[in-house]
């Protein structure tokens, strides 16, 4: 009997490891219930399926780096043996230690850091299917290559957008799908999925950090710098899959390791492709320039970093026929992905030494004509903005005991000799992320071809209002304290006044406006105590508080949060200028704001106006969409903001009246189209009428020829008017990106052009066409012109670019507060 109960327990104990084993192999098929890429997988089915996984097997840990916008996990999961894993944070301080970026000897194990980054774009949604398909293969049937290999995979990188477009998919599909081009699931409405909450293209984020997705997750990437990252993407219906090499122009600082390691892995990918028979292309469209990509970035700091792109997209759905008569899958793209992220662990583990000794070689030597960039700046705040990204990237700095350099001004676009203050703030090229610091801070990149795929300038100095000096002199360096803020007492106080000169300043004027407070603004100088304030100085005076018990207390509160300091003052009487209560010191209005969106908008730049309100300015805001705005009774708004977008006629009238009763009229962009020699307004855009006689050009060349016409992305210099509100803060330059090769005649008849580029304006920095370049001199970059009561303030320029051009923010609060602030709506 003990015998056969033996037997039993042993029976029993078999089929329950037999269960075990078969559990922890759970594939995506048996955990979903449906075939992958026979439907869409929602956020948190994939979230699921790898927390289940991790759960089941050795090879997987799973950690939660951060939350979305809409409160979606963000996820990543490590992959690799299970010794591997036991040691992994050894491991990671050992892959530092090869990058120069920790205190400690770097040991060679041989073993290499890959990072596989699925969904970057919400609607290009077949990789996070693609991304259950391969950890499941990864710890099944490729154990071998993860026993000198950590697959460091992040199965979702934009849970908002993938969710949008899950979403709305599944609403309107039909069953079973419907693969003709037009069936309604073959076309997503406004905003799309691709974006974020936010509409942010994070595939453009990774170096400017805009996003709470980008900061979290370069948060961690910084604690591992893998060896390889691949950014898994989705392109037209059409398209055969893209995958490495790349396509020029390189950025010089490539090293030709990284170069000919991106050829070797693309060889690989095809090895397996033309055994399917599966169509593909390489060395097209996709550079490595643009350095916030999420191919571009980890290659500047020393990874083979690389994009794939798979026909697909929105377009796709769960099946399409393309333009050949095919029937494109959602089960043939994820097969296409799946194939290529194994074929990159595979590469990367059988070249696991060779990848890391030439990471290391990659952080030992920066080379570059400048060795050193010093930063100045009036405005300690932008120092800080910038420094504030800085140690986000882990990048270095130092700050200069004083002196003189030889170098190039940036201000002045030219080599000569710069003085160089104590507590200059100085990045230098010597440090393990000085190839980083070189793309980040040079004047001008170097590019080996002019047909790109972004913009071409970026230049941190320009995009933060900061005098800068590029040099390749040594320059002294010292730890320096960081300002305070203050705020100085007056035995009896009539009033504080605050600076006005960057985005913080106008946040401190939000949070006042928003707890009820009165501020008024002179538009004119003046001069107290023997010390001079600026136009757009903000002026908090007691007797417009009085409902305030505790006006001191609260206000300094304000001020100390916003890190803002304030000056007392004891009379409203100026020793020069205007006193407080002249004409010319205005109050100002609490701005009922509404901005426009929905179809005929620029997603993107819609996106870039909410989040500026919402999260940098925090002021509030009415969106508005365009299907309606017919409808709404714009008369109980102040500002209306038109984002860059093609709106035809409809509304427009609505607009006009708007503008008619007293309202402020935000225009940017292609926006300004509405106003283009229309009837009551003197915008004109300047022609680009280069009539040659017949195009015999040869048809491979024309796509070359076109750029000609086009900016998309140069730094020129424009004059302001600094007497004009739109200028406040800012003098009589501004460093601007052009996005266009649009450019418009100066403002006549009254119109007032408060920013415009002066003749003989042309590029300091990246590529601009020429034809299109000869229309920037002379031309407009903020104007307003009178209509009715109110006015039209024309933005050629975007000054909220992507988030990162942080010198142009404060164009748009001038516009929003200051212009037109005495005028009251009818």
């Amino acid at each position: 009997m003990k015998l056969f109960k033996g037997i039993v327990f042993f029976a029993f104990l078999m089929i329950w490891n037999t269960s075990l084993t078969a559990q922890e192999l759970s594939s995506p098929k048996e955990f979903l219930g449906y075939e992958i890429g026979t439907q869409f997988s929602r956020h948190h089915q994939v979230v699921d399926y790898f927390k289940l996984v991790a759960e089941q097997s050795p090879n997987v840990e799973l950690s939660q780096y951060g939350e979305t916008n809409e409160r979606r996990p963000l996820y990543l999961a490590y992959v690799s043996s299970e010794k591997n894993l036991k040691d992994l944070e050894s491991i990671r301080m050992n892959n530092l230690a090869h990058a120069g970026l920790v205190d400690q000897a770097a040991k060679n194990l041989g073993i290499t850091v890959v990072w596989l980054s699925y969904n970057v774009h919400g609607n290009e949604a077949s990789s996070s299917e693609a991304a259950m398909k391969t950890v499941h293969q990864l710890i099944t049937e490729k154990q071998d290559w993860l026993e000198n290999t950590v697959v460091i995979m992040d199965p979702c990188v934009n849970p908002d957008g993938r969710d949008r477009y899950i979403n709305w998919y599944n609403e309107v599909k039909s069953t079973p799908y419907n693969a003709h081009l037009d069936s309604k699931e073959h076309h997503e409405g406004w905003p799309g999925g691709r974006p974020n909450h936010y509409l942010f293209d994070l595939n453009r984020d990774w170096a400017w950090l805009s996003q709470v997705e980008s900061q979290q997750r370069i948060a961690v990437y910084n604690k591992w710098m893998p060896q390889v990252h691949v950014d898994f993407h989705e392109q037209g219906i059409n398209e055969p899959y893209y995958f490495a090499p790349a396509a020029e122009p390189f950025h010089e600082v490539i090293t030709d390791w990284q170069r000919d390691f991106q050829t070797a892995i693309g060889r690989n990918h095809a090895k397996y492709f033309d055994k399917e028979g599966w169509l593909y292309f390489t060395r097209e469209r996709f550079d490595l320039f643009y350095p916030s990509y999420g191919d571009t970035y980890p290659t500047y700091m020393g990874a083979i970093g690389m994009t794939y792109e798979q026909g697909g997209h929105s377009r796709g759905g769960l099946g399409v026929i393309n333009s050949e008569g095919e029937t494109l899958t959602l089960i043939d793209r994820v097969d296409h992905h799946t194939t290529t992220g194994l074929s990159t662990v595979e590469m990367a583990s059988t070249n696991a030494s060779k990848l890391v000794s030439e990471f290391e070689k990659f952080f030992a030597t920066t080379n570059g004509t400048y060795k050193n960039f010093v930063l100045s700046s009036k405005d300690q705040d932008k120092i800080e903005k910038l420094t504030d990204l800085l140690d986000k990237h882990e990048i270095k700095y130092a700050y200069a005991k004083g002196g003189a350099v030889k170098g190039y001004n940036y201000s002045q676009s030219k080599e000569g000799r710069i003085a160089v203050a104590k507590n200059d703030l100085v990045v230098s090229i010597n440090q393990p992320k000085g190839k980083m610091v070189k793309v980040l801070f040079e004047p001008q990149a170097t590019l080996s071809d002019s047909l790109t795929y972004d913009i071409t300038a970026w230049a941190l100095p320009y995009a933060y209002g900061i005098d800068a000096a590029a040099t390749s002199m040594p320059v002294q360096t010292q730890s320096a304290k960081p300002n305070s803020t203050e705020t100085t007492d007056a035995s009896s106080t009539y009033g504080y006044v605050a600076k006005w000169n960057n985005l913080k300043d106008a946040t401190f004027l939000s949070q006042m406006m928003n707890e009820g407070m009165v501020v008024r603004f002179t538009e004119r100088s003046f001069q107290q105590n023997g010390k001079t304030y600026a136009p757009g100085t903000l002026i908090i005076l007691k007797r417009d508080n009085l409902s305030f018990d505790d006006f001191d207390a609260k206000l300094k509160g304000i001020a100390k949060s916003n890190g803002r300091s304030l000056e007392a003052v004891s009379t409203g009487f100026s020793d020069k200028g205007v006193d407080f209560g002249a004409y010319n010191v205005k109050r100002l209005n609490k701005q009922r704001i509404a901005l426009l969106s929905g179809e005929g908008t620029s997603s993107y730049s819609f996106g870039e106006i909410w989040h500026f309100f919402e999260t940098q300015l925090k002021y509030p805001i009415t969106i508005i969409d365009t299907d309606y705005v017919s409808s709404v009774d714009l008369s109980k708004y102040d500002v209306l903001i038109m984002p860059n977008g093609y709106y035809g006629t409809s509304g427009m009238d609505q607009v006009k009246e708007f503008a008619r009763g007293g309202g402020t009229v935000i225009a940017i962009g292609n926006a300004l189209n509405s106003f283009n020699e229309k009837t009551g307004f003197s915008l004109k855009r300047k022609s680009l009428d280069y009539s040659d006689g017949p195009n015999l050009k040869p048809f491979t060349t024309q796509e070359r020829e076109s750029i000609s016409n086009l900016i998309t992305g140069a730094v020129f210099k424009a004059n302001l008017d600094p007497t004009h509100p739109l200028a406040f803060g800012y003098g009589d330059a501004y460093f601007s990106l052009k996005l266009s090769g649009s450019s418009y005649e100066l403002l006549t008849n009254g119109g007032i052009n408060a920013g415009y580029f002066p003749s003989g304006a042309e590029s300091v920095s990246g590529f601009a066409g020429f034809k299109a370049a000869e229309q920037v001199p002379n031309s407009l970059l903020f104007g307003e012109e009178s209509f009715g009561r109110g006015s039209i303030i024309y933005m050629v320029d975007n000054p909220l670019f992507r988030s990162f051009w942080e010198n142009g923010k404060l164009f748009m609060a001038n516009a929003v507060f200051m212009c037109n602030s005495d005028k009251v709506r009818l």
